[in-house]
C-alpha cells in the first residue's frame, strides 16, 4: 500500500464525518462518536462493505460507490449566488441543522464491473498526501481491482477533483489500460488557445493556472483520450453520455442501464444536497456559465423527479445514491437519499 495514501488518517476523518452525517442520511446507522476517542476500525463485512466503500448492483452489473474524501470550504455561502438570496440559503441550511460558515461537499466515485470491463466515472484527486482526500486507489484495491484492471473511464469535466486522479505521482497515467472518454466540447475548450471566462465568478487570478493544468493533464494522458459526444452509447448500451453543459463548457452526466434498471450519475449538476435542490436557481461561483448551469439543473431535476429516476451524485453525502423529489407544486426539490444496508 502506498504510504502517500495516509489511509489511516483518511478513514479516521471520514468516520468522524459520517458519525454526524448518519442521522441526516436517514439510515439509522451511526458509525462512531468522535467524542469517545479513537473511532472503530472500518467494517469489512461480506461484499466488502465498510464506511467508505458501498457495494450495490445495477441490473446484472456490479457497482461500488467509493469515497475519495471530502472538502470543507471556509468561504461558505460567499461561494453561492445570487448574493441577494444568501439569507434564504442560510435559512435552508439551518432548517437541516447544517453549518452555514463553510460549504462541505463529498467526493463520490462510481465504479462498475461487468465481465472483463471495469469502468471508473471520474478519478478524484489521485494519490495525495492529505488526510481528507485521495482514498480511491485503496478503495479499488479493497474490492479486488488494480489500477491496471480498469478498462474504461469517463471524465465528466476537467476540474481537479475529477481529473487529477487520472495522473499518477510519477506523471504517468494512473489507469494505463483504460480508454478515457470525455465530450468533444470539454476537450476542445481547454485545449484551445483563448478562453472566455466572462460568465463565471471564479477568481480571475486562478484561471490561467487552471487552463495550463488541464492542458498538461490532457497531454500526459495522450492517446488514452477519446471524444464521446452526448448521445453516445457504449458497452452494449450500458453507458449513455448525456449533455449537462454549464458547469463547464462540455460537462457530461451518465446514464447506466442494465437488465431493466437505471442509475443516472449527475456529477456536478449539484454541489450541495440542500441548496441547489431547494432552489435550482441558486448557483455556485465555480460554474463556467452560471445561467446555462441553472437551465441544465432545472431540466434535469424536473425530468428525474417526474420519472423517479434513481440517481448518483458526485458531491452529495456518501454513498451518493438517492432520488430527486419535488417539494409541492413549486420549482423546489429535495435530495432523497436511498436507504443503505450492510451485509
Amino acid at each position: 500500500m502506498n504510504s502517500q495514501l495516509n489511509s489511516n488518517l483518511s478513514r479516521r476523518s471520514l468516520l468522524k464525518t459520517l458519525s454526524v452525517a448518519g442521522a441526516a442520511l436517514g439510515t439509522g446507522y451511526v458509525i462512531s462518536n468522535p467524542a469517545l476517542g479513537e473511532p472503530a476500525s472500518p467494517r469489512t463485512a461480506k461484499n466488502n462493505q465498510n464506511p467508505w466503500i458501498y457495494a450495490f448492483t445495477i441490473g446484472d452489473v456490479e457497482a461500488w460507490s467509493i469515497s475519495d474524501g471530502f472538502l470543507d470550504f471556509g468561504q461558505g455561502l460567499n461561494l453561492m449566488y445570487p448574493e441577494s438570496e444568501r439569507d434564504e440559503m442560510k435559512k435552508a441550511l439551518e432548517q437541516r441543522f447544517e453549518p452555514t460558515s463553510s460549504l462541505q461537499i463529498y467526493i463520490n466515485i462510481l465504479v462498475l464491473r461487468k465481465g472483463s470491463e471495469v469502468i471508473v466515472f471520474d478519478a478524484g484527486f489521485g494519490i495525495v498526501d492529505h488526510p481528507d482526500r485521495g482514498w480511491l486507489i485503496e478503495g479499488l484495491e479493497r474490492v479486488g481491482i488494480n489500477r491496471e484492471d480498469v478498462t474504461a473511464a469517463y471524465l465528466s469535466h476537467t476540474h481537479g477533483d475529477h481529473m487529477a486522479g487520472f495522473i499518477a505521482p510519477d506523471e504517468k497515467p494512473m489507469y494505463p489500460n483504460a480508454v478515457i472518454y470525455t465530450t468533444p466540447e470539454e476537450h476542445e475548450f481547454w485545449m484551445q488557445t483563448s478562453h472566455d471566462f466572462s460568465r463565471t465568478k471564479r477568481d480571475p487570478k486562478a484561471l490561467d493556472r487552471m487552463v495550463k493544468t488541464a492542458q498538461m493533464r490532457f497531454e500526459l494522458l495522450g492517446g488514452q483520450i477519446e471524444r464521446a459526444p452526448a448521445g453516445s452509447q457504449m458497452f452494449g448500451g450500458l453507458v449513455t453520455v448525456e449533455e449537462a453543459f454549464g458547469h463547464t463548457p462540455g460537462h457530461a452526466m451518465y446514464r447506466i442501464t442494465s437488465a431493466g434498471e437505471t442509475l443516472l450519475n449527475f456529477t456536478d449538476i449539484a454541489h450541495s444536497d440542500i441548496l441547489m435542490f431547494r432552489n435550482p436557481s441558486w448557483v455556485i461561483g465555480w460554474d463556467h456559465d452560471m445561467s446555462q448551469a441553472v437551465e441544465t439543473r432545472r431540466r434535469f431535476f424536473k425530468q428525474a423527479s417526474q420519472q423517479r429516476t434513481p440517481c448518483f451524485g458526485f458531491h452529495v453525502p456518501w454513498p451518493g445514491l438517492g432520488g430527486i423529489a419535488q417539494r409541492g407544486s413549486v420549482e423546489s426539490y429535495d435530495w432523497a437519499p436511498r436507504r443503505i444496508f450492510w451485509g
